[in-house]
């Protein structure tokens, strides 16, 4: 239930790629303070510090020690983080063939050319 002058909840994945994201724009590692003024809401301290420590045990962001606290930078950018699931998602299943057939079947004609041409670079690189 949401209490007059609140906003509601948003999902808390939305919160984490918002965070993600402003940690992709940065120059540099940001505190979680820095992100809480980035994000631009009244959020409780604690909330920003759990999410970017949650992110670390993932190894989503990387933190260095600032002060008494820590400083955090995104381990990889957006492209990275999608590839490395991907992969996990494939190295989960028992059927690696299958899983890749259904992904590439539901692929559009231009995403489609976009990994043969890609397939081929590697292939020409290697």
């Amino acid at each position: 239930m949401v209490q007059e002058g609140q906003e509601p909840r948003r999902p808390h994945g939305e919160l984490v790629a918002d965070v993600l994201a402003i940690l992709w724009a940065a120059d540099g590692p940001m505190t979680p303070q820095q992100i809480n003024a980035a994000l631009g809401r009244d959020l409780a301290r604690t909330t920003v510090t759990t999410i970017l420590g949650r992110l670390y045990e993932k190894g989503t962001v990387l933190r260095t020690r600032e002060g008494r606290g820590f400083a955090y930078a995104a381990a990889d950018d957006a492209a990275g983080l999608a590839a490395g699931r991907m992969h996990r998602e494939l190295e989960r299943g028992p059927q690696r063939d299958l899983v890749l057939k259904r992904f590439v079947s539901s692929l559009s004609g231009d995403d489609e050319d976009a990994l043969r041409r890609l397939l081929l670079e590697a292939e020409e690189g290697a």
